[in-house]
């Protein structure tokens, strides 16, 4: 008998520890802010992620991809608690629908477009109207993010289109899923020419610029940020004040991001 009571004595007593390891690992693991952004602020906002940990208490779980794949995911439930756009219109997207938390909308950045080539590359060509960019392909293809719903694409299409020459380019475009993709297929020499983010290129030392689309070309390049409608994260509000000190301005403006949003106040 004793020793069946020593048995449940043990058990009982494993289960207790269980369950105090279950709950002091549930403590450990507290949700921290999740933000899904823009592939092409990945640099940047790794730095300023980093930089904003001491005054938000954690660093943010940040998720990449196009602007168009975050917003449909948001709008499929995946729990993001920040999402910052590459654009307006997918910002707007989710707005719409009531999928953000419309008084926390900022205008945070601004970018421009920029034709790239590898970096040993011998071309040249000056960006204005009716431009050999077809000639400088010389049968290869011009890397682009998905002209349809990413943002870089989009901005890129109507650029070439406003210059008259999206005709001439059209059959060779590659559309990769978004703009680091399609910087990518440059990088590696896949692609002879690509069009992404000034801050893309500065970001990879294998690529260069050739030239960069004048702004009246395209709509004015915008990323925006807000808080989800479903956020759950207490600590939000802090990262989307952080994103606005002058810390994070330093840190967007190396990356050659142009800083939209006026300076927080502490």
């Amino acid at each position: 008998m004793r020793n069946q009571r020593t048995g449940i004595a043990t058990i009982m007593a494993a289960g207790f520890a269980a369950l105090l390891l279950a709950g002091g690992s549930g403590a450990l693991a507290q949700e921290k802010v999740t933000v899904f952004a823009a592939a092409s602020l990945k640099n940047a906002l790794d730095a300023v992620n980093a930089a904003c940990e001491a005054e938000v208490g954690e660093q943010a779980t940040i998720s990449y991809a196009a602007s168009s794949a975050l917003a449909k995911q948001i709008e499929e439930g995946a729990p993001a608690d920040v999402f910052m756009s590459a654009d307006l219109d997918w910002m707007k997207y989710l707005s719409d629908k009531s999928l953000i938390k419309a008084d926390t909308e900022t205008k945070l950045l601004g970018n421009s477009i920029v034709l790239i080539a590898p970096a040993d590359s011998a071309a040249s060509l000056e960006i204005g109207p009716n431009f050999d960019l077809a000639g400088a392909l010389g049968g290869g293809k011009l890397a682009m993010a998905n002209v349809e719903s990413v943002p870089a694409g989009k901005y890129g299409k109507a650029s070439l289109e406003a210059l008259g020459v999206w005709s001439s380019v059209e059959g060779n475009v590659a559309q990769a899923e978004n703009v680091r993709a399609a910087l990518a297929l440059v990088s590696t020499g896949e692609a002879p020419l690509g069009i992404v983010y000034k801050t893309d290129a500065a970001a990879d030392p294998k690529v260069k610029i050739i030239g960069t689309f004048p702004e009246g070309t395209h709509p004015p390049i915008i990323y925006p940020v807000a808080q989800t409608a479903d956020s759950k994260d207490a600590e939000t509000p802090a990262f989307l004040k952080c994103l606005q000190t002058a810390k994070a301005k330093e840190l967007f403006e190396a990356q050659g991001f142009t800083v939209l949003a006026p300076v927080a106040s502490n």
